[in-house]
């Protein structure tokens, strides 16, 4: 069999370097020190795979044991690195391409338990009103604890309709159980609208292989709709938990026309890249920018956050970010699954690192309900007796003021929880805060034509 092959391997390695370890009068060069015992370690692998095999109460495959000694070995590192075998790695193939199976969630491990980065927009985990932060202590009655990353995951898929239940604590509430239905998760990852005819809405919900074609139709069509006279550009980041570094790259090189945009660094100096601004262009052709973050924006959508800010190209928004600032390489292995390896850490273009400490918004918003306050009626100067009257026949009542946005309105009661699903519509209120800004910008700032 394969591993007791390599087992015996390392047990003959050890054989042969014992003597030299043994040795007082022949000095030992460090290096082969730690070759011996790296194969004893080995050798002790092999022995306790071979107890557990022949002693454990029940049967186990061989397959399942070394699967999960090597997710162990990756999962120590850290909560990102994972073994995946080759029915995962094909559904996550899957995921990047934009469609996939399952709840809409994207997840971590944090102190054995499983935390939710962020829901997907529109999808179940969505629409169940799971939020960034939550912690999921039991999936189907069966404790988290003790579970690797890839085992919850496993856990939480399933038949498409089937019904699921996620103990969930939330902050110091007590735990509650959410039921979900599996469904085919199909992410549109970006969406557009148009606000008052003249503030253009992206919204980026995952960087999947259709982020950066999606930015360019959002983008165009925003200038057909506002007939070319966009005031500003609100690029909407919450709750994204990020995707393929290449797409982040893309969408920041949308709006940033030259300089860096990221760089990486890993173990080795010769390993460390730069990636930088390649098309010279703006396709939004300089227009106002607020970004909208918060504690679900994580990974790529920082990257995209941290490039914008660094150069001064858009205002930030929101909370504070997740603080992802490490990235993964998928390496396949042949014949098999593929490991996701946490192989550098990436820095913005003013070379700081936020790992594990986020983006801070240059605008500190928290999520709140938009309500009008009821005032009575109002007196003005036209209500008074005798009143002059005003001789300006171009004069309109009100005129001399900015109206209002459209999305100043009363919300409905929101249910604990569901502030996701407001994003881009009336009652969301960062949003409503982002739209004043450019707005402010646009009555203030230089006077540009949009060609």
């Amino acid at each position: 069999m394969r591993f007791r092959h390599i087992a015996a391997s390392a047990a003959i390695l050890v054989w042969l370097l014992a003597p030299a370890a043994r040795s007082a009068e022949t000095p030992q060069p460090p290096a082969a020190k730690n070759d011996a015992d790296t194969y004893r370690a080995l050798d002790l692998f092999g022995e306790v795979f071979e107890r557990v095999r022949a002693d454990y109460v029940d049967k186990v495959s061989d397959e399942h044991l070394i699967e999960a000694a090597i997710n162990g070995m990756l999962s120590s590192l850290d909560p990102h690195s994972s073994y995946m075998n080759a029915k995962e790695f094909a559904e996550m193939q899957v995921q990047v391409q934009g469609e996939f199976g399952g709840l809409g969630i994207e997840v971590t491990m944090d102190n054995g338990l499983v935390k939710v980065v962020s829901p997907i927009d529109g999808t179940p985990a969505a629409k169940a009103g799971l939020k960034p932060g939550d912690l999921i202590v039991a999936i189907d009655g069966q404790p988290v604890s003790g579970m690797s990353l890839n085992d919850a995951v496993q856990k939480m898929r399933g038949p498409i309709g089937s019904e699921i239940k996620l103990a969930i604590r939330r902050g110091t509430q007590p735990p509650f159980t959410v039921a979900i239905k599996r469904s085919v998760i199909k992410v549109q990852s970006v969406r557009s609208q148009l606000i008052d005819n003249d503030i253009g809405y992206i919204r980026i919900s995952s960087f999947n292989e259709q982020a950066d074609s999606g930015v360019h139709a959002a983008i165009k069509s925003l200038l057909d709709k506002s007939h070319n006279k966009l005031a500003g550009i609100v690029l909407d980041l919450r709750n994204n938990p990020g995707g393929l570094l290449d797409q982040a790259v893309a969408v920041a090189n949308d709006f940033i026309p030259q300089g860096e945009i990221v760089s990486t660094r890993g173990r080795h100096p010769d390993d460390a890249q730069r990636f930088d601004a390649k098309s010279g262009n703006d396709i939004s052709r300089g227009l106002p920018m607020v970004v909208l973050i918060n504690g679900g924006s994580a990974s790529a959508s920082e990257i995209v956050a941290g490039a914008l800010k660094d150069h001064h190209r858009a205002i930030l928004m929101g909370t504070r970010s997740f603080g992802k600032g490490s990235v993964q390489t998928i390496i396949q292995l042949p014949g098999h699954g593929a490991m996701r390896l946490t192989t550098a850490r990436y820095y913005t273009p003013s070379g700081r690192s936020i790992q594990a400490t986020g983006i801070e918004p240059d605008i500190v918003v928290e999520p709140a309900k938009i309500e009008r306050i009821a005032t009575g009626p109002v007196t003005h100067e036209a209500d008074l007796k005798g009143a002059l009257k005003n001789t300006d026949t171009a004069a309109k009542p009100g005129s001399g003021a900015a109206t209002a946005p459209s999305n100043e309105t009363t919300p409905p009661a929101a249910a604990p929880g569901d502030e996701a699903t407001t994003f881009g519509t009336p009652d969301d209120y960062q949003l409503a805060r982002a739209v004043d800004m450019l707005r402010g910008l646009a009555l203030f700032g230089p006077k540009k034509a949009v060609h």
